[in-house]
């Protein structure tokens, strides 16, 4: 990571799309977080009883119909499927005409956690059940994780930079951060880039389960994921994807592209302490949050807002609270934190790509939106965490966090554009 503080090319976003619990747009998406709406339901993908986790944030009433065709879906792991969509939103919305772009200069940068985790599931019974020979020959193409990337760049025939960042929860937060960088240094004027995750599946359920990571709640599903709440419990599991468009502000003002905001830095670390832990004090994460200041050239007083990782896992919520304080000292007593996971659960690889998009949104209209379900404090979790209503605010950088297996840890700072 450079020090993009004047250096190379500034990168902009101008196009997001979202496929989430709380609707399949970014307008649904957000407009629902403001109004501190839940996602969380009773599971349905799997078997409400085989589980000790009831709930999950479910995509609903997603049509593969309206991008692709019937044929190119029945190719598609449901994660690819979701990214394809997010994409065609993007690419929409930034305005980009592709019919006169340098196709080789468009890239795709895409972050998954599992890829085609329900298809397995699927194949691996019918293997059982039926026999090898009944497999899917599309199961292989299907089910690889670089396949969200790849059907994104088969569909818009982009031939430039193409990569997909496998790690775990911190995936789409580390590909928004890595596509920067592509761009800041020149190896592309366009990035398609984000994450997509859809792995709400047996397999997946009873992974999770027996780790314990997951919420046991049995009241309102919607009172489900409630981080740094005394209450919490383990996180409910979502889907999804967020995509966006980041490109040079060069390339960008050539063609007269709405700018949302500019990615201003980020940083990763490894805890290397513990495979699925994070450290109890905070210590990788903070490097991140660190690395991510230092790369944008802002100072501690210049952020006014961060989206926390915020998983409702009583681990994860304490020690990223312990982070923040690491890296900010008294200060982060001062600095409203919300956790959109309160909300749409944890999306795993697409999480970090739709709390961008939060984060993009809360700069441009003035409002952070609240952490709900904030019923009991926990004197370990002793910040400001926008409790239960959103919030209106001056916002002109803004911090976001994630986290993941592995001791995977990411940041972003995003800036409010300014010529």
């Amino acid at each position: 990571m450079t020090n993009n503080n004047g250096n190379g090319n500034r990168v902009v976003i101008t196009g997001m799309g979202a496929i989430t619990c709380l609707g399949n747009s970014v307008d649904e998406f957000w407009t629902g977080l403001k109004n501190g709406k839940s996602g969380i339901r009773e599971i349905s993908l799997v078997s409400p009883g085989g589980f000790p986790c009831r709930v999950s944030g479910e995509v609903r009433d997603f049509d593969t119909a309206e991008y692709m065709d019937r044929k190119e879906s029945r190719r598609m792991a449901r994660f690819s499927q979701f990214a394809v969509a997010a994409a065609h939103q993007a690419v929409k919305d930034s305005g980009l005409d592709l019919e006169n772009e340098d196709l080789d200069r468009i890239g795709v940068l895409i972050g998954s956690g599992s890829g085609g985790l329900p298809e397995t599931d699927q194949q691996a019974e019918i293997r059982v059940t039926r026999g090898v020979n009944r497999m899917s020959p599309y199961y292989i193409p299907m089910m690889l994780v670089n396949m969200a990337a790849a059907n994104i760049s088969h569909t818009f025939n982009l031939t430039g930079y193409t990569n997909t960042c496998v790690t775990a929860c911190a995936a789409s937060t580390q590909a928004i951060g890595e596509a920067s960088e592509i761009i800041r240094r020149g190896g592309a004027d366009v990035i398609v880039t984000g994450g997509t995750e859809a792995g709400i599946c047996e397999i997946g359920m009873g992974g999770f389960s027996t780790m314990r990571a997951l919420t046991t709640w049995t009241g309102d599903p919607v009172k489900a994921s409630r981080p740094f709440d005394s209450g919490r419990d383990g996180f409910a599991p979502s889907e999804g994807s967020g995509i966006l468009i980041m490109e040079s502000l060069q390339h960008a003002t050539a063609r007269g592209a709405q700018i949302y905001a500019e990615i201003g830095g980020w940083g990763v670390s490894a805890d290397a302490y513990h495979l699925v832990q994070p450290h109890p004090e905070g210590v990788g994460a903070a490097k991140a949050m660190q690395r991510a200041l230092d790369s944008a050239g802002v100072s501690l007083d210049e952020i006014d807002y961060i989206n926390a990782h915020g998983t409702s896992t009583p681990i994860n919520d304490k020690s990223e609270t312990i982070a923040i304080k690491r890296v900010f000292g008294e200060k982060a007593y001062n600095i409203p934190i919300s956790s959109t996971k309160s909300m749409v659960g944890h999306s795993l690889g697409a999480s970090g790509a739709l709390e961008a998009i939060v984060c993009i949104n809360s700069i441009n209209d003035r409002i952070m939106h609240p952490t709900i379900n904030q019923e009991e404090a926990d004197p370990d979790c002793d910040l400001d965490y926008v409790p239960n209503v959103a919030r209106e605010a001056d916002l002109d950088v803004v911090m976001s966090n994630s986290f993941g297996f592995g001791g995977q840890n990411a940041a972003l700072v995003i800036k409010r554009f300014a010529d």
